[in-house]
This record gives C-alpha cells, structure tokens and sequence, in this order.
C-alpha cells in the first residue's frame, strides 16, 4: 500500500502545487487514502520531497512540493523510486520501433509514469498514461530496446 501511495504522492505533486502536508493529505484523502497528516510527513522523508518557489500570483511567494533531483546523497533516488513502484505495478513491457508500452495493474499507470518523468532521462520524448497502460515515445528504435532492457533488470 504505501508504494501505491508514494506513487500518488508524485503524481498529486505533478499535476498541482502543493504547498503544505495538510493540503497533500486532502489530496490523498480524495483519491481513496485514509491517511493521517503523520503518514504524509514520513512519506515526504521517504520519497526525500522537497520544497521549491511555486510560480508566484500576484506577488505572493508560494512554495510547492517536488522532487529532489539532485540525491543528495549520491543515491539515484528517482531511479530508487522508479524500481519501487513499478516493481509493483508492471505487467508486461515491450517496444515497437521507438515506442514502448507498459502495461501495469488497473489504476498504477500514472503513478508509475509520474515515476518514469521524474527520471529526466533524455532519451524519452514523452509519456502518456491511461488507467493501466504507459506509452512511451523515444528518440530512437535502439534507445527503446535499451530502455525496455533497463525496465526488465530494475524490476527483477
């Protein structure tokens, strides 16, 4: 469960800006999880979020949660996450000139394509994920295969 609940976390923090625990655990609330403003403070330590200036409206400084890029501590934290909730979810992978497709259980696509985004590789143009299937579009057909490879070893 908290895997399928970090993959929330990153989708919420994708799509809005949140700016305090209190508004994150609203947010899960919403979508189903019965969590406690404690739940929602120790799994912003476990996926290591951190806080960054929101776009400001009428010149207020906001602040809204993201993902902490630079692993501070020279772990591959995305990478960690990745693993982790695609470890759970995925079905089957596989690839088709330079589009790969994931297929995960009903209602993980998201989470997991949030996962994959918040890997910044350069390779991938863009993802699109509906309630159990990613698509993902690469650059090339070799890069796809690659990828493919990489997704098959991470979550063995």
């Amino acid at each position: 469960m908290k895997s399928l609940r970090h993959g929330k976390i990153l989708e919420i923090i994708s799509k809005y800006d949140v700016e305090t625990q209190e508004e994150l655990t609203e947010y899960l609330r919403s979508e189903g999880f019965a969590v406690t403003q404690a739940t929602v403070s120790r799994d912003i330590k476990a996926l290591r979020l951190i806080k960054i200036a929101a776009q400001p409206e009428g010149g207020e400084n906001k602040y809204k949660y993201a993902v902490n890029k630079t692993g501070d501590d020279n772990s591959n934290v995305p990478e960690a996450k990745f693993r982790t909730i695609l470890g759970h979810a995925l079905v089957s992978v596989d690839y088709a000139g330079n589009l790969v497709v994931i297929k995960t259980y009903a209602g993980m696509a998201q989470a997991s394509a949030a996962a994959i985004d918040s890997m910044n590789i350069d390779n991938i143009l863009g993802t699109v994920a509906g309630d159990d299937t990613i698509l993902i579009v690469m650059r090339i057909e070799s890069e796809a295969s690659e990828f493919v490879r990489k997704i098959e070893k991470l979550t063995k």
